[in-house]
């Protein structure tokens, strides 16, 4: 059914222009809208085929060297009033990747993430704060080597909806920086890590 499901949107985008893409999606399948009070209240599991976690770290000061983790999981409690929303998400340090060769299993490596101690850094929030209808800040603790430090999400809704098969979705991008010396990784990252969060989430209940 998905194979059928993304064959159909791939041939719709190819053949109607994106300003009518939403009059044409196939039937069951609604396009987001950037109104979080269209995703009803409930518990929501991350989509991690439509989640990306991006670090980014100063390559010895000359750019930002972009590092993606590829296996992630998480959930959220939604609450569109905002009063009893709570999210818990965790990504796998050996799923780091980077375009240069062989670098990957180094970050993965005692020298930087250790991952065969440390398997996983994880996200707990403690407090949502709306900003405007669109935007919010999400703080929390931020668990990595076994050290746990406060962590700030500055967070963007992107769409919310009835979603695909009658399943509400919504999305947001977050952004944070986590202090190097926090968690005691390598003086060569810089003083902060960068972090770009892009996720999705489907309604589970």
């Amino acid at each position: 059914m998905w194979k059928r499901l993304l064959t159909a949107l791939a041939i719709g985008a190819a053949i109607y222009p994106a300003s009518g893409a939403r009059a044409q999606l196939p039937p069951g399948v609604f396009a987001g809208e950037p109104d979080a009070t269209l995703a009803p209240p409930g518990d929501y599991a991350l989509d991690t085929a439509h989640t990306a976690v991006l670090a980014k770290v100063s390559h010895i000061g000359y750019s930002l060297s972009v590092f993606r983790f590829d296996r992630v999981e998480g959930t959220l409690h939604w609450d569109p009033s905002g009063a009893a929303d709570a999210l818990d998400a965790a990504v796998e340090t050996a799923s780091i990747s980077t375009p240069v060769p062989g670098f990957s299993a180094q970050l993965a490596g005692p020298e930087f993430l250790n991952s065969e101690s440390f398997p996983q850094a994880r996200f707990i929030s403690t407090r949502f704060a709306k900003i405007d209808p669109t935007h919010a800040r999400v703080e929390g603790e931020f668990t990595l080597f076994g050290k746990t430090a406060p962590l700030t999400l500055n967070v963007e809704l992107i769409g919310a909806g009835k979603g695909i098969m009658g399943h509400p979705r919504l999305g947001a991008e977050a952004v944070g920086s986590l202090k190097t010396a926090d968690f005691g990784l390598p003086a060569v990252l810089g003083p902060t890590v960068q972090l770009v969060i892009d996720a999705e989430f489907a309604r589970t209940n």
